[in-house]
């Protein structure tokens, strides 16, 4: 009985030293896949830092773009209000012409 007790004990010892090895086992790949996810986290960052330049140089074309549609719109509209007021001056040169021609021939309309 001794006997079967000290290899019912060697059992738990080796089951505990299985035990033992699995949870280092577990532990170190744990640290390895925490290692490699702040390796992953790093790079990550070096390759977003790297393409800072071209996402500027991006931002810049498009606010540029922006700008040149914004000036030209301005640009189309002044030419189109300049239009309108040359009509309108025309308008009211051939009138004022008209007025002073009735004047000169009739003096007594006016």
């Amino acid at each position: 009985m001794a006997e079967e007790m000290e290899d019912e004990l060697q059992r738990l010892l080796d089951t505990e030293l299985q035990a033992e090895a699995l949870v280092k086992e577990a532990e170190g790949k744990g640290e390895r896949m925490i290692r490699q996810a702040l390796d992953d986290a790093r790079a990550a960052e070096r390759q977003f830092e790297a393409r800072l330049p071209e996402l500027y140089a991006s931002f810049l074309q498009k606010a540029e773009e922006r700008a040149t549609q914004a000036v030209a719109e301005q640009a189309r509209r002044h030419e189109e209000r300049r239009q309108q007021m040359r009509t309108l001056a025309q308008q009211r040169e051939q009138e004022a012409i008209a007025a002073a021609l009735a004047v000169l021939i009739d003096p007594e309309r006016a």
